[in-house]
């Protein structure tokens, strides 16, 4: 996977996320933070957040799909 979608399960706003994404059409693995509280320490006041595991550059919360083309285009 080329990208991860840091976030919860039963948030709105994470599950927006997702469908940005899907709908830019980039394959992505979901995680849920709360299962590990490293990433929950990390992300947790940020989710959802979308990282590119490449470049390890990660886009925060709030994006929409001109932010996440800009994101995805790379720096």
């Amino acid at each position: 996977m080329a990208y991860i979608l840091y976030s919860l399960d039963d948030c709105h706003l994470c599950e927006e996320a997702a469908a940005l994404a899907a709908a830019a059409g980039i394959a992505f693995e979901s995680v849920d933070i709360g299962d590990d509280a490293a990433l929950d320490e990390r992300y947790g006041v940020r989710i959802p957040v979308l990282r590119d595991t490449a470049s390890g550059r990660e886009l925060d919360w709030p994006f929409d799909s001109p932010s996440l083309a800009r994101f995805l285009a790379g720096p």
